[in-house]
């Protein structure tokens, strides 16, 4: 598997694993990411309301011919039986899958995070003991996940920078929230972001924070990001807002 230097646990994050009949098919319908090639790497994806507002967030692996989703513990019960509202009649199983999710910033370990090489490294193995590092890190890189954070069918996935952290697809066709997401991408009309502030920085809207590292996230007009994290990453996103 490789080598690390310090490996991490991560115990809020939970294994859903879907199988039977054309799973990739169904879960293609349904997400804003390419389902076909995971084989080569796991793909960061949401599930959105039919307006294109995040639901969910998750990372897609290959299991064979099933698929497993990596995705926040919390929210793995709702997400399962969101999942199972639109299986219809499929013979497809959404179920728990044993296992945990591992990280390390650095390392030979497992693949890189599909949504910045920075985040780390990730697999997936048995649970192992758990350590602290991967959220201070991942707010350091002004990246923002799970229903705390992007809330609960409130941002637009484009809010939630999904084109910048390779979660959104504009060519795999239709899926649950399509037509408003390319609708903004195509018009160039993302007028607000999701981004990280120091506590100590004046916001509204605030989604949650972490008094241990000295930061919250919240939700913020892009005309007032003076004291936000201007990442590498959503620099070029955010210049057109600012110039």
């Amino acid at each position: 598997m490789g080598t690390f230097s310090t490996a991490t646990t991560l115990t809020d994050r939970a294994l859903i694993r879907l199988a039977g009949e054309d799973v990739r098919g169904f879960l293609q319908g349904l997400v804003t990411n390419d389902t076909a090639g995971l084989e080569a790497g796991p793909r960061w994806a949401g599930l959105l309301t039919p307006q294109g507002k995040a639901l969910f967030d998750f990372l897609l692996w290959a299991d064979g011919d099933a698929v497993l989703i990596d995705c926040e513990a919390d929210a793995a019960e709702a997400l399962a039986r969101r999942l199972s509202l639109y299986r219809l009649r499929r013979a497809i199983t959404i179920e728990p899958a044993a296992g945990a999710v591992h990280w390390s910033a650095d390392g030979e370990a497992g693949v890189s995070d599909p949504r910045l090489a920075a985040l780390g490294r990730r697999w997936l193995g048995p649970a192992g003991e758990p350590a602290e590092g991967w959220r201070e890190h991942r707010l350091a890189l002004g990246v923002t996940e799970g229903r705390g954070e992007l809330g609960d069918g409130e941002t637009l996935w484009l809010e939630c920078n999904g084109a910048e952290l390779n979660g959104v697809s504009y060519t795999k066709g239709c899926y649950v929230g399509q037509e408003n997401t390319a609708r903004m991408h195509y018009r160039a009309k993302v007028n607000r972001r999701l981004v990280v502030a120091p506590l100590s920085a004046p916001g509204s809207r605030t989604r949650a924070t972490y008094p241990d590292l000295g930061w919250m996230v919240e939700l913020r007009r892009v005309e007032a990001l003076g004291d936000a994290l201007r990442p590498d990453w959503l620099e070029a996103a955010l210049a057109p807002a600012v110039d």
